[in-house]
C-alpha cells in the first residue's frame, strides 16, 4: 500500500476535553452529534447503516476496524446513519472473500467523516466517567473556538425527536403476500434484520411512517402489530404512544424493540430517561425472569424505561433485566396480549439466544385468532 499522507483531526467534546487524531481518507470538515461507544468486535457495518445510531458520533472500542470490507448485503438501511466515525487503527486493506468493497471505499460513498489514531481507551474511559454529551470530529484543528459556538448550538439528545429522520416517507411491504400471518409494523427507525425475522416466521408485513395513525394500520387488516426501534428520546413521539395505546385498548398482539419497547411502556404511564452513557455492544448479559436463563443481547440505546414504576405498575411485570446494572430489558403485559424487550433478538450475538422472541410474538397471534 502507497503511503498515505494523513490530516490532523481532532474530537472536541461539549465540557471542552479534546483528543487528537488523523482524518481517515480525503474526507474534511466536521461532524457534529453525541459522542457514544461500541463494544463489539464485529458488525460495524451494521452498527453504521442501524437507524437507531442516527446522529451520534460512534467511537469502535476494536482495536481494528475495517479488516474485513464491507459487503451490499450486510445492511440495516439504505444508508449509513451515524454522524461520524472515531477509531483506534483504521485498516485500509481488507481481507474477506465476501467483501465487495473497502470500508473507505463505503465511507467515501455514504459522505461520511471519519478519524483514526485516537486513543479510543481513553476517549471510552472519559465518557463511562463523564457520560455522553455532545461533540465534534473535525480536521479544522486550528479554529477551537469557532468549533466550539457551532458545538454549543446541538440540541442535547435528550428530548429530541429523531425517528421522522430515520422513517420511511411511504408505506410498503416486505415478505411473501401470501403468508399465513399480516403484521403492521411501525417505522420509527426500524432494521432490515428484523423484518426479515419477523417474515421467515410465514408473516407479510406493511410498513408504516413514524407518524401513520391506528386506523392506517388498522386497513392492513393485521393479525399482529410491531413498533420498531429507532434513534432518539422516545418522550416526543406522541403519535406513536397513542398508536400502542389504540393497540393495547383492544388487545391486539403487539410487540416492541428498543425504542417500540420504550414507547409501550410510555403508552402504560411509566416514564423514560436518558442514561449516563448507554448500551451499546453485542455482549449485554440479559436474565430471562421467566425461564430463570440467561441470554447474551445486542444492544444499543441510550433511554431506559424507569424500573420502579414498572415494578409498581399493576399491569405490567418486569420480564427481563439487564444483569449489569439491573434496568429493564423486557416487559409484558399482566392482562394483554402486549410485550417487548430492550435489546435486539435479531441481532444473533449468542449466536441465537434471543430469537425465542420472533416465535413468541407468532404464537400470540395463533392465539389472539383462536
Amino acid at each position: 500500500m502507497k503511503y498515505r499522507k494523513r490530516q490532523k483531526a481532532i474530537i472536541l467534546l461539549a465540557d471542552g476535553t479534546i483528543f487528537y487524531g488523523k482524518a481517515v481518507g480525503g474526507k474534511q470538515g466536521s461532524a457534529f452529534g453525541e459522542v457514544c461507544f461500541n463494544t463489539g468486535m464485529t458488525g460495524y457495518q451494521e452498527i453504521f447503516t442501524d437507524p437507531s445510531y442516527y446522529g451520534q458520533l460512534m467511537v469502535a472500542t476494536n482495536a481494528h476496524i475495517g479488516n474485513y470490507g464491507t459487503n451490499k448485503d450486510e445492511v440495516e438501511s439504505d444508508s449509513i446513519k451515524i454522524a461520524g466515525l472515531i477509531v483506534k487503527n483504521f485498516s485500509y486493506v481488507y481481507s474477506r472473500e465476501d467483501a465487495d468493497k473497502s470500508l473507505e471505499d463505503f465511507l467515501n460513498d455514504n459522505n461520511l467523516l471519519a478519524i483514526s489514531d485516537v486513543d479510543t481507551r481513553a476517549l471510552v474511559s472519559y465518557i463511562r466517567d463523564n457520560g455522553a454529551m455532545n461533540a465534534v470530529i473535525s480536521t479544522e484543528v486550528d479554529n477551537i473556538d469557532g468549533l466550539k459556538k457551532k458545538l454549543a448550538e446541538v440540541p442535547s439528545m435528550n428530548g429530541l425527536e429523531l425517528a421522522s429522520k430515520v422513517s420511511t416517507k411511504e408505506p410498503y411491504y416486505f415478505g411473501n403476500e401470501n403468508a399465513t400471518y399480516k403484521i403492521a409494523a411501525l417505522d420509527i427507525g426500524i432494521k432490515k434484520n428484523i423484518l426479515r425475522n419477523i417474515a421467515n416466521r410465514d408473516a407479510y408485513i406493511k410498513v408504516f411512517p413514524y407518524n401513520a395513525k391506528f386506523e392506517d394500520l388498522e386497513a392492513f387488516n393485521p393479525d399482529g402489530y410491531f413498533l420498531s426501534n429507532g434513534p432518539g428520546d422516545p418522550q416526543p413521539l406522541e403519535k406513536a404512544q397513542a398508536v400502542a395505546k389504540e393497540i393495547i385498548k383492544r388487545d391486539l398482539p403487539l410487540f416492541g424493540i428498543c425504542l417500540g419497547h420504550q414507547v409501550i411502556a410510555l403508552a402504560n404511564g411509566v416514564s423514560t430517561y436518558k442514561m449516563h452513557n448507554g448500551h451499546r455492544g453485542i455482549n449485554h448479559p440479559v436474565k430471562n425472569l421467566i425461564t430463570g436463563k440467561g441470554e447474551i443481547t445486542s444492544q444499543n440505546h441510550g433511554f431506559a424505561v424507569n424500573r420502579e414504576e414498572s415494578e409498581a405498575h399493576p399491569d405490567l411485570e418486569i420480564t427481563h433485566v439487564h444483569l449489569n446494572d439491573h434496568t429493564v430489558a423486557g416487559l409484558a403485559m399482566k392482562n394483554k396480549n402486549v410485550f417487548s424487550v430492550q435489546y435486539h433478538p435479531e441481532a444473533s450475538p449468542g449466536p441465537h439466544d434471543s430469537e425465542y422472541l420472533f416465535d413468541q410474538f407468532i404464537e400470540n397471534i395463533k392465539k389472539s385468532k383462536n
